[in-house]
């Protein structure tokens, strides 16, 4: 339903035959993707995707406020810089989805996964605390 929701608000037209189209496309979308999504057969928590979701959003909020005012200041004393994050997570589709969601907030980016798969190097506009981003981040 969300899926087909955001059909609507994208295709700008808002008629029965267009959500049934969204519907159509969210119902497939979905069938193609759950073995990578849930490979072991759990299900999916729609609670706790709306709590990421929520997370997300005050995240990119206050990251984008921080990225602002660095900007904004006159010194603008930033030291960019890579740091790595240890990961907690070791599916595929985990460690993908926390590498984008990071370089979906400003000021971070994604850069690379170790070959261990336990740590993620991430691009930070202001490193001058790396335990600080990777607090951020956490």
């Amino acid at each position: 339903a969300l899926f087909a929701l955001v059909w609507l608000a994208v295709s700008g037209s808002f008629t029965v035959p267009n959500l049934l189209l969204g519907i159509a496309a969210g119902a497939l979308s979905l069938l193609l993707i759950r073995g990578h999504i849930q490979p072991d057969g759990r299900r999916l928590r729609p609670l706790k995707i709306l709590s990421l979701l929520a997370l997300f959003i005050k995240e990119l909020a206050l990251s984008a406020w921080k990225v602002a005012v660095l900007v904004a200041s006159p010194k603008m004393t930033l030291k960019p810089g890579i740091f790595a994050f240890p990961l907690t997570v070791d599916r595929d589709f985990e460690i993908t989805l926390l590498a984008n969601l990071i370089t979906l907030t400003p000021g971070t980016l994604s850069v690379d996964v170790s070959a261990d798969r336990k740590v993620l190097y991430v691009h930070a506009i202001d490193c001058s605390d790396p335990a600080g981003a990777r607090r951020d981040i956490a």
